[in-house]
């Protein structure tokens, strides 16, 4: 039986995460440099959350979750990234396991779930499109019923890891006459059937993180419709619901900050009153973005629902990563062309892959624009 987390004092379950991830999360996986490994490089990890019950940790308990409350699940998400544990191919964890326990049929679920649990499913996400990002609702891929099957036709973009999935839950326009929310639906679609065309996309640091995915005449079962027809556009809006804080979480920033204080140490950098000046902003935005994240974590851990303004945590967090790692480079100076690390005094700073890696938070979850789009509509009730 496994241990029910909520029972505990919050110290005391992030005692007994901590020290359960430093046992069995192994060495050489944490702080890895590539931020999206695929599942054959992280399977161990993958594999020993899952015999411990600690894979999906809000997924309730009857489906082989851990059921965490809210207050559980934030120190669950701390830990993990204060501990560098490696991200797991999270697309089934995190989206498709939670829309099917609430949206899908008895049958989806005894399908669907367990394999996920054990690997043998690992799933992408199916959203964006070109010209149809950010403003998702304009999307055209279609999907038209013939007898038993629906037929699909388009094409997705930015499909994190879609080249090593077996399964992805796609977005697709089922009635071109409603308007844009209302004639969408949810497709669960095996990525090896025929039509489905899978290409990657290199990123700055030359991985293939991102794919397109094409879809020529595919034929999806009728019974792979997650809820009813043309209410997809609601679903996909439940299961991204606290998305946002999560983006805004210090601990991004606050891993960079530990590598600059370091290779400022070496390189003599506090000695430089200019530099003091700058790092003091750095660190103090730093301490404001853990107050704001605080306030945020406050609101979930007693089961209310956050507002419009939490975007502002996620321009917030993403910009200082950036900020922190644009002084870095200002330290490496030249030394800054290499990908490879730094050599310092006790060890290496990976500042080139930290710059690099900072580029994309600001972008992806809804872009930093989109985010402020929001909180000038919602928030401050500016004109359009």
């Amino acid at each position: 039986m496994t241990l029910d987390c909520n029972s505990l004092p919050d110290e005391a379950f992030r005692t007994l995460f901590r020290e359960w991830v430093l046992e069995n999360c192994p060495m050489e996986l944490r702080y890895l440099r590539k931020q999206r490994p695929v599942y054959e490089e992280v399977k161990v990890w993958y594999q020993a959350l899952a015999k411990k019950g600690w894979l999906s940790p809000v997924w309730p308990r009857e489906y082989g979750g851990m059921g965490l409350s809210p207050a559980k699940h934030m120190i669950y998400v701390e830990e993990w990234g204060r501990l560098g544990c490696p991200r797991i191919p999270d697309h089934g964890i995190g989206l498709t396991g939670p829309l099917l326990i609430h949206h899908g049929s008895e049958a989806q679920k005894a399908e669907f779930l367990p394999k996920i649990l054990s690997g043998e499913h690992i799933w992408c996400q199916g959203y964006s499109e070109p010209n149809a990002g950010s403003d998702l609702a304009s999307l055209r891929t279609t999907a038209v019923l013939d007898g038993e099957h629906f037929i699909v036709n388009g094409q997705k973009i930015w499909t994190t890891l879609a080249h090593c999935a077996n399964w992805i839950f796609v977005l697709v326009r089922t009635d071109k006459e409603a308007k844009p929310q209302r004639g969408i639906s949810v497709l669960l679609v095996e990525m090896s059937t025929p039509g489905v065309d899978v290409r990657t996309i290199e990123n700055l640091r030359g991985e293939a993180d991102f794919c397109e995915v094409f879809f020529e005449n595919v034929r999806v079962p009728v019974h792979n419709l997650v809820g009813d027809l043309n209410n997809g556009w609601t679903l996909a809006k439940s299961v991204l619901g606290h998305e946002r804080i999560f983006l805004g979480s210090p601990t991004r920033a606050e891993y960079a900050l530990d590598r600059l204080d370091r290779l400022a140490a070496d390189r003599g950098a506090f000695e430089d009153p200019a530099f003091l000046s700058r790092y003091a902003k750095l660190r103090l935005d730093l301490y404001d973005l853990g107050s704001s994240y605080e306030r945020y974590a406050k609101v979930l851990r007693s089961g209310g629902e956050l507002g419009a303004d939490v975007s502002v945590l996620k321009v917030f967090a993403t910009e200082l990563y950036q900020r922190i790692t644009e002084e870095m480079l200002n330290l490496a100076q030249e030394e800054a062309r290499y990908n490879d690390d730094l050599l310092i005094e006790g060890g290496q700073i990976d500042a080139m892959n930290l710059f690099l890696d900072a580029r994309a938070p600001a972008i992806f979850g809804g872009s930093n624009e989109i985010q402020r789009n929001i909180l000038a509509k919602a928030v401050l009730h500016l004109p359009g």
